[in-house]
């Protein structure tokens, strides 16, 4: 049975085509100011990607923050939900996960399951974008660097600078004024990612951080963001091949369970 699972989140929309437990596809575009044009355009690449026609699709489930303007849709779920199902599917080569870490374009969430894989508890920073995905495109304009080159420029710093601000418009004045002082931009970057994993290790304390910790999201791709997770919680982070399509993933299986 093949299904579709889209997720639209606040910088990114995703789609994945799922036959059975075989992924056949998967696409991302910026989410732009029309969520719903972009859930239709995302869902079209992966179709054109799978070479599935969408008449083939049996359910279309959808997640994320703008899930509810997907009209195509046959169900929506909880990023919480689909963040957990996508997880436990994937699994870890260590065992089962006991705790997720998601970095989202304007959220971060900490997610606890049990020995099942069931989510237990969670917790959100959903008031402030600080640590986000959207926080790293700010401090990566600032600082005229390309988003995906932070996680690099970061391992190179051999000074430890610390950045204060947890607001995302006060960090990037605290970036600029470090960068009149001549700092280097790889010590700043190394000071934001230390910043962010010291938020998260606040958020995982609260839930109790028990491994199998496993890190999602298009932060995962960030290198240099891993290893301050990594040398903060005190734990080596289980990072699934594609970190920014677990919830999509877990948006379609969900679709296969309604059969």
């Amino acid at each position: 049975m093949i299904t579709a699972g889209v997720d639209i989140g606040s910088v990114a929309a995703k789609a994945l085509i799922l036959n059975d437990r075989e992924i056949l596809a998967t696409a991302v575009i910026p989410t732009g100011s029309r969520p719903k044009n972009s859930a239709n355009t995302v869902l079209d690449l992966a179709l054109q990607k799978a070479n599935v026609p969408l008449t083939e699709v049996k359910r279309i489930v959808s997640t994320g923050y703008g899930r509810r303007v997907v009209d195509f849709g046959d169900k929506t779920i909880t990023e919480i939900s689909a963040c957990a199902k996508g997880t436990s599917f994937l699994g870890s080569p260590r065992g089962q996960v006991r705790t997720i870490i998601d970095l989202g374009g304007q959220d971060i969430k900490v997610i606890s399951l049990d020995e099942n894989g069931e989510v237990t508890d969670f917790v959100m920073n959903d008031k402030c974008a600080a640590g986000t995905g959207r926080f790293l495109e700010v401090i990566a304009h600032a600082l005229e660097v390309r988003l995906e080159d932070l996680g690099a420029l970061s391992l190179k710093s051999e000074k430890n600078i610390a950045i204060n601000a947890t607001c995302t418009v006060f960090a990037e004045s605290e970036v600029i004024s470090l960068l009149a002082q001549d700092t280097k931009k790889e010590d700043i970057v190394a000071g934001i990612h230390n910043s962010i994993a010291e938020r998260m290790f606040a958020m995982a304390k609260k839930l109790g951080l028990r491994e199998i910790v496993a890190f999602n999201g298009g932060g995962a791709k960030n290198s240099g963001l891993c290893a301050a997770m990594e040398a903060k919680l005190g734990v080596t982070l289980y990072i699934p091949g594609s970190p920014q399509f677990v919830n999509s993933l877990g948006s379609a299986l969900e679709a296969q369970r309604l059969g």
